[in-house]
């Protein structure tokens, strides 16, 4: 097969397209002829063997990629029959062979594909769908509810901008640059800001009139996700699940108890102990696209010989939505 080998930690140049052997099935595993191999922040940072935290770099050599959708072609032992050439779509886990022609995976955590959703949109919601249904589960929003929402264009903001709008609150959807307001404005937000430009918050203000949002929803941190969590009201709740700036939103409990505010980190502990587990999350998130009530946003499709592009678009915020590589 064909496949993105990482011989060594370091730039997108590090990922190589070259001949690699095709993986083989073990017991109670499938093997998936891969359509659509998703794309993620976090893939950038195992590139560079700086994933931290849980993540400990992968041994190397080794093929990056964690989410792919596709059919199966071969059943290891132990596995019913019925699997083969079914639709299917699985998170692998870390750095686990998603950026190649074929991947193997457990057959407890593939999914079928439902019926209406075709390899990269169920992609994006086997991953970054799953985090925004636990985004929202912390988020509890409610239709009286202001909801400002930063990297509103990405895969994940997408996503939260239109569950908010679909449990009938107001949005504002922050993102960088002209084309991603409008893709914002697009999904349905109540307004939406480009942040790097001077006085964006005055101009989120003014959109809002006598408005005065309730609930942030941050992933970028930063200078921005400050002066987002500036525009809160009293008892305003802030819910975190990222740091894509490099840094994440720093509050204080002086913070917290000047407005009394309520802050909740989303992810790791809260996301991977919620009854029912990741798989919970995931089957929710496909269900919830399959019925049309959110549609991933996917960027243009990247061939996967290259993937060093991809990776290159992420780094430098010139993707909107979900990237995907397609063999």
């Amino acid at each position: 097969m064909r496949a993105i080998v990482q011989h060594e930690f370091g730039p997108p140049e590090a990922l190589r397209y070259e001949e690699a052997p095709d993986p083989e099935p073990g017991a109670g595993q499938v093997r998936i002829a891969v359509a659509a191999a998703g794309v993620h922040v976090l893939d950038t940072a195992i590139r560079r063997g700086e994933a931290g935290g849980p993540f400990p770099p992968p041994d190397l050599p080794m093929i990056p990629g964690r989410e792919v959708a596709g059919r199966v072609d071969q059943i290891g032992p132990g596995v019913d029959d019925t699997w083969l050439d079914r639709p299917v779509v699985a998170h692998l886990g870390m750095a686990s062979g998603g950026y190649a022609e074929v991947a193997v995976a457990a057959a407890d955590v593939v999914h079928t594909i439902p019926g209406g959703l075709d390899p990269a949109a169920a992609v994006a919601m086997i991953g970054t769908g799953r985090t925004a249904i636990g985004i929202l589960d912390a988020a509890e929003i409610v239709p009286d509810d202001i909801v400002l929402v930063t990297a509103a264009a990405g895969g994940l903001g997408a996503l939260l901008v239109q569950a908010a709008r679909n449990a009938g609150a107001a949005v504002v959807g922050l993102a960088g640059g002209p084309d991603k307001v409008e893709r914002v404005r697009k999904l349905g937000a109540t307004a939406a800001v480009d942040y790097r430009a001077t006085g964006w918050a005055d101009e989120a203000r003014a959109a809002l009139g006598d408005r005065t949002p309730t609930l942030l929803l941050d992933g970028v941190g930063g200078d921005a996700a400050r002066d987002a969590c500036d525009l809160l009201g009293p008892a305003g709740r802030v819910v975190l699940f990222g740091a894509s700036s490099g840094a994440p939103l720093a509050l204080t409990t002086a913070d917290l108890a000047a407005r009394s505010l309520r802050a909740t980190w989303a992810l790791g502990p809260r996301l991977f102990g919620r009854p029912g587990g990741i798989r919970a999350l995931e089957t929710e998130a496909l269900a919830e696209a399959a019925a049309g009530r959110l549609v991933p946003l996917v960027n243009d499709p990247f061939p996967l010989a290259e993937a060093a592009a991809a990776h290159r678009a992420i780094e430098g915020r010139a993707t909107v939505g979900k990237v995907v590589l397609v063999p």
